[in-house]
């Protein structure tokens, strides 16, 4: 059965609209490895994130990708400072958007569609990320894990988002290329479109989203 038509459909940001290809490039080039080390990164890098939201002691999320860059760095023995890692992340501040984003964000905004961001990164940085890719000016609201000190995967957190615009959960779609992700906001009673991007996964153990599409064109034509 087709889902009914959601009031209002949050992106994740990182990897879902924003293609962090230099970001990996540059953490592999510290780390003196490959996408494998990358991976292992990016997984340190949620790990801690939740670490500081079971602790109730927020940090930021570029601050927590540093430490674990420094962490990663100093198993390696590789000497790395968490200036010298903070330069690493740099590249995500102008990562560019995915081939496909601005043209289907264009059909969603042509079909009257809600739209606002939800993410990990500060409220600085992802207006940043936002603004240099030209994708600024889709959102109604963008809206950060910073202004409420829980991280994704919460179910909290996506509550207090829909809230945000003044809608309940189960009216929204939440569109991610994070099987965590996508799982956190079912549990919190949204919808959920995965976005396959390539090395990404659902996570088995977590209901089925209502769409699994392979970029967001695909997805677009759908809703």
């Amino acid at each position: 059965m087709t889902p009914s038509r959601p009031e209002l459909i949050f992106f994740d940001v990182n990897e879902t609209l924003l293609d962090l290809t230099e970001l990996s490039n540059s953490v592999a080039d510290a780390l003196n490895g490959g996408q494998e080390i990358v991976a292992h990164w990016f997984e340190s890098l949620l790990h801690y994130s939740l670490v500081s939201t079971a602790c109730d002691e927020f940090r930021d999320f570029g601050e927590i990708g540093a430490a674990a860059l420094v962490m990663l760095a100093t198993n390696r023995d590789i000497s790395l400072s968490m200036e010298a890692a903070r330069k690493v992340l740099a590249p995500i501040r102008t990562a560019p958007p995915h081939p496909e984003v601005n043209e289907a964000l264009e059909i969603l905004k042509g079909k009257n569609y809600r739209m606002a961001a939800l993410t990990n990164s500060p409220r600085k940085g992802m207006t940043e990320q936002l603004n240099n890719a030209g994708l600024s000016s889709f959102f109604e609201r963008k809206l950060s894990v910073e202004d409420i000190g829980i991280y994704k995967p919460h179910r909290h957190l996506y509550r207090w988002a829909a809230r945000q615009l003044g809608v309940r959960p189960e009216q929204c779609l939440f569109v991610a290329a994070h099987g965590w992700d996508v799982a956190g906001a079912m549990a919190a009673g949204m919808k959920a479109a995965f976005i396959s991007r390539p090395g990404r996964n659902l996570y088995p153990l977590a209901p089925e989203p209502s769409y699994l599409e392979p970029d967001l064109q695909r997805l677009s034509s759908k809703l």
